[in-house]
């Protein structure tokens, strides 16, 4: 048993890793705990079949998976862990779980998401109308590395978020190293606007009108509205992108299944990895944050979701032969949420300075990971920066962030 009520069972080669760096052997137990970025080579697959490794990294490539707010009690609890099967049964058993990975900084989306990919504590605008002040993953990676601009990439479903999540505002920085950012949830509604303006809402019922529509959105300009910003920094959007968002869009809208953000976001992130094998990914789901709206039961479907979508990602990571054996993917939440029963509204919210909305956990599987462990002793979000950057084949900046041990290439 270890804290938090949180027990473990049967699974072979899994160990418990206590603060004092003793390392308990739990291998007939099972694991109930478990937790929770694009381009790695050139544009065209020729090209990037020819660059060698050495040219922009360690070989080791980066996915992270960042979900809204979810408390302990709703995920890794006695009670929470039915939102979270997947995590626990398909995932935990080879992944590196820590139990405590705390946010100290500003508990709203773009601070804390900033506080996550700079390995600094964020406090700038949090609507995202200033750019992080500390150098952003995208940037070290870029600027040492000398990667190209198609690199790195955000896949967000986050309104919270804009472009500026995507490269900082540090002297020798800045966009010239930045990533492409992407909201797929945007263009969806973009769509649906305007086909209202026009006249057409009609075709919103019919699946097939519904991607006629998108694509008539991706012809408009003015996408630098939307927050891309792909290769060109141009209005238009780049016609060498442009194919693979339309394969994301028809492969939506003819799923034939229950839709939402976080599963459009999948599918564009899923699609941009298969044509672009992409180096560092960072993709964003959000569902969650319905419980701003009052929905318990919303919110607890958007933890499902999240933790079915964070699943099907390992898999495809699995399945891709870039991918497989030489990427590492980070789970995490941005924080908790507020404790039921406080005067801003439990569950609604993530503004209370309480353990239930600063006390996380991160989960790591793949190449960076060695022995199955859950690591009892509390990090800080900040931690997981230095650490990625190690596992790109970079020298980690100074920072408020400190490199983790049990994460290395």
């Amino acid at each position: 048993m270890i804290e938090n009520g949180l027990s473990v069972d049967d699974v072979p080669d899994t160990r418990v890793s206590a603060g004092d760096g003793s390392v308990a052997d739990v291998s007939r137990r099972r694991f109930l705990s478990a937790a929770g970025l694009l381009i790695a080579g050139a544009m065209l697959p020729e090209a990037r079949a020819a660059r060698s490794r050495d040219d922009t990294g360690s070989g080791n490539r980066v996915v992270m998976a960042i979900v809204g707010g979810i408390r302990r009690a709703e995920s890794f609890s006695p009670e929470g862990l039915q939102y979270i099967p997947h995590l626990v049964s398909d995932l935990g058993p080879n992944a590196l779980l820590y139990l405590h990975a705390r946010n100290e900084g500003v508990t709203a989306h773009f601070n804390a998401i900033s506080s996550i990919l700079t390995g600094n504590w964020q406090r700038v605008d949090d609507w995202g109308n200033q750019a992080p002040a500390s150098p952003t993953l995208f940037e070290q990676y870029r600027r040492e590395r000398r990667a190209s601009a198609g690199e790195t990439w955000v896949v967000a479903s986050n309104k919270a978020l804009t472009r500026q999540i995507g490269a900082s505002s540090a002297s020798h920085y800045g966009p010239e190293y930045g990533a492409n950012v992407v909201f797929p949830k945007q263009l969806m509604l973009m769509a649906i606007v305007n086909a209202l303006r026009n006249g057409r809402a009609g075709n919103m019922a019919d699946r097939d009108k519904v991607e006629a529509e998108l694509e008539t959105a991706m012809a408009g300009s003015n996408y630098e509205g939307l927050g891309w910003n792909v290769f060109d920094g141009a209005d238009q959007l780049d016609p060498r992108v442009r194919g693979t968002i339309e394969t994301a869009i028809a492969n939506f809208v003819h799923t034939g299944g229950p839709t939402s953000g976080d599963e459009l976001t999948f599918f564009m992130t899923r699609e941009i990895m298969r044509k672009f094998a992409p180096s560092l990914l960072v993709t964003v789901f959000s569902d969650v944050e319905a419980a701003h709206f009052g929905s318990y039961a919303m919110h607890l479907a958007g933890i499902r979701t999240a933790d079915r979508l964070v699943n099907q990602l390992w898999q495809e990571i699995e399945a891709n032969p870039e991918y497989r054996g030489k990427t590492t993917l980070l789970i995490l939440p941005e924080f908790g949420r507020d404790p039921d029963g406080s005067s801003t509204n439990g569950f609604f919210n993530h503004r209370a300075n309480e353990e239930s909305t600063r006390d996380t956990w991160a989960m790591a599987l793949g190449a960076g990971v060695g022995q199955p462990t859950i690591v009892e002793r509390p990090i800080r979000q900040v931690d997981l920066c230095p650490s990625l950057a190690g596992l790109l084949g970079c020298r980690p900046l100074e920072s408020q962030g400190a490199s983790l041990p049990e994460l290395r290439g």
